[in-house]
């Protein structure tokens, strides 16, 4: 009996070793199948939107850099302007109230972002601590980022008002606040702050909800108190998160146009005349169609510029 069970065992095992290998050459089959699949399948499920999107995004911006440098009006067929150069960007460069959109641009996009920026990593420091009714407050955080900026800037345009305006009744004064040179732009920036620090609150205190413990509980063992552990713990590894901040709000505040356009029009006396309000007069109030898309590629080109600036400083960061 027992020479018979292992004569059987023995013809059994080649069956068996023969099945295991089949099943391991359909297993290698599926996977060669489904690495082919997925090269294949999904740029295709991806193709149609990225053909959308250089369609809808890459059409215009390529009529804006030919017409950049040529010398067309509304007159002339649309692609019928002749080639001038950089004649446009001489032409815009030489225009004084270029240079100072330019700069004032660049002034107001620096001090908006630094405000948001602080702003927002203190009510992110306050909101990542156990305080009473932090659910409620983390929840009044989002209320002005879901206000449409048109219906915010007119809303601070009547409590702004010099007669009626909630803002002069609580101070008791008189203030011209938008009809000042020297208060206009000011204003616009608060309300600029006022609207977009809680979305650099929100980004920060995700950052500070994914940091780990264990450095911050090593530095209070070694007897850091609050603010040497913020500037030597946190803030170091909080560093990713501000670099984007401070990336995104840096392009969206140089390119900002709601706000001031609503609010002031680029006035009083050009003093709130950014470069955003500049390109829109020369487009479709002067319908000068090629200084406009001059004016547009040097704001992209100066926004590319701070990105590849930020990019570089995250990716040393990160290698540090």
């Amino acid at each position: 009996m027992a020479i018979q069970e292992a004569g059987t065992a023995a013809r059994l095992d080649p069956f068996v070793e023969e099945g295991r290998g089949e099943d391991d050459t359909g297993a290698e089959r599926r996977n060669r199948l489904t690495k082919i699949y997925d090269r294949v399948f999904v740029p295709l499920t991806v193709l149609p939107t990225v053909l959308l999107s250089l369609f809808v995004f890459g059409v215009p911006l390529l009529f804006s850099l030919i017409l950049s440098f040529q010398g067309w009006s509304i007159s002339k067929p649309l692609l019928g302007g002749e080639f001038v150069g950089f004649r446009n960007y001489e032409d815009l460069f030489a225009d004084p109230l270029f240079r100072s959109s330019l700069m004032l641009t660049i002034g107001y996009t620096a001090i908006t972002v630094l405000a948001e920026l602080l702003i927002g990593l203190g009510i992110a420091m306050l909101l990542n601590a156990r305080v009473p009714f932090i659910r409620f407050f983390r929840t009044a955080l989002i209320v002005p980022m879901m206000i449409t900026p048109i219906v915010a800037a007119l809303t601070w345009k009547l409590l702004l008002d010099p007669n009626y305006g909630l803002v002069n009744a609580l101070l008791g004064t008189r203030t011209v606040w938008l009809g000042d040179p020297d208060l206009a732009l000011i204003a616009v920036g608060i309300v600029n702050v006022w609207q977009n620090a809680p979305f650099v609150a929100i980004l920060l205190l995700a950052g500070l909800q994914s940091l780990p413990s264990e450095p911050l509980e090593a530095a209070a063992v070694d007897g850091a108190n609050r603010w040497q552990s913020f500037r030597h713990v946190t803030l170091p590894l909080l560093m990713p998160y501000v670099v984007v901040a401070l990336l995104l709000r840096t392009i969206f505040e140089f390119r900002s146009f709601e706000n001031v356009w609503v609010m002031t029009g680029g006035g009083p006396a050009n003093a709130t005349k950014l470069l955003s309000v500049y390109t829109f007069e020369a487009s479709f109030l002067a319908f000068d169609l090629t200084l406009a898309a001059a004016a547009s590629w040097v704001m992209l080109l100066i926004v590319l510029v701070f990105c590849v600036f930020f990019i570089m400083a995250s990716r040393r960061k990160e290698v540090a």
